[in-house]
């Protein structure tokens, strides 16, 4: 999948697609919707976008590009949220707005046990869904080229990832909206990038219970 970003099933698919996307063709009254979507995921998740548009410069839910539309293979399994109330990480859980589960964006990419003297930061990032039937799904996963750094639930159906990505021009904001319905992925880009970046940076400001200095 362009841009580093795989379900758990198209690693070796992804590397023979050209590096650098096109331009989805996508109706006006869809890109529209995308619009809005974004624009509200920026609002609920004001200190990611604070912490982006001190970087890039100020931008909005317009200013990203729809640049792939794909399929998702969740590769179901049964595992319960192994994320319980008395874990560090359990008030990053992104509950599910009707109770069906939680979605899980930090605890594969903080390490955090009883065997390890520190915290520290796994390369890889993923994107977890934990249903409530018992079951895991696993929607995305990405290398250390970027990372999955915010997420909201737009309703039943939709999940709206933000992070970045390093290319060749730079660090740049992204965005993946997720249908966990129908499983299918659309990937958005901004068009800014800047040349540095800090990869640690938001997610040491976010993690608040867990010390990662």
């Amino acid at each position: 999948m362009p841009f580093g970003v795989m379900t758990f099933i198209s690693c070796e698919s992804s590397e023979s697609k050209k590096e650098n996307e096109e331009v989805v063709s996508t109706s006006e009254e869809e890109m529209t919707k995308y619009i809005d979507q974004l624009d509200l995921a920026l609002a609920q998740n004001s200190s990611w976008f604070s912490h982006w548009s001190v970087k890039v410069g100020a931008f909005e839910g317009s200013d990203f590009t729809l640049v792939l539309t794909d399929s998702i293979d969740p590769m179901e399994m049964p595992e319960k949220n192994p994320i319980l109330i008395d874990d560090p990480l359990f008030p990053y859980q992104l509950l599910h707005p009707s109770g069906n589960g939680t979605m899980d964006l930090y605890s594969y990419k903080v390490e955090v046990s009883e065997n390890i003297d520190k915290p520290f930061l796994n390369p890889d990032s993923e994107v977890i869904w934990y249903r409530k039937d018992g079951m895991k799904e696993r929607l995305l996963f990405m290398g250390p080229s970027g990372m999955f750094e915010e997420g909201v639930w737009l309703n039943e159906k939709e999940f709206l990832v933000l992070g970045y990505f390093q290319d060749d021009f730079g660090f740049r904001p992204m965005a993946w909206l997720i249908d966990v319905e129908n499983h299918l992925l659309r990937q958005f880009r901004l068009e800014k990038t800047t040349p540095e970046y800090d990869s640690e940076s938001y997610i040491n400001q976010k993690i608040k219970l867990v010390d990662l200095s």
